[in-house]
């Protein structure tokens, strides 16, 4: 599978419970913080929770 490389550009206040969970799941919690993830049907399913906080790139 291919690697994603996953940033959090937006910050989680005044967001719904369940986004800011999905963003801790993901190894998330601080603006510009990054993780890298194996790209599978359940990280993207997180990744289009919350892609308006994050920021997304392929890694090949």
């Amino acid at each position: 599978m291919a690697k994603v490389k996953i940033t959090q550009v937006r910050s989680t206040i005044n967001r719904p419970k369940k986004q800011k969970a999905t963003i801790k799941a993901l190894g998330l919690g601080r603006i510009n913080k990054s993780v890298e993830k194996e790209n599978t049907p359940q990280i993207a399913g997180m990744i289009r929770k919350v892609q308006h906080l994050i920021a997304v790139e392929e890694l090949g």
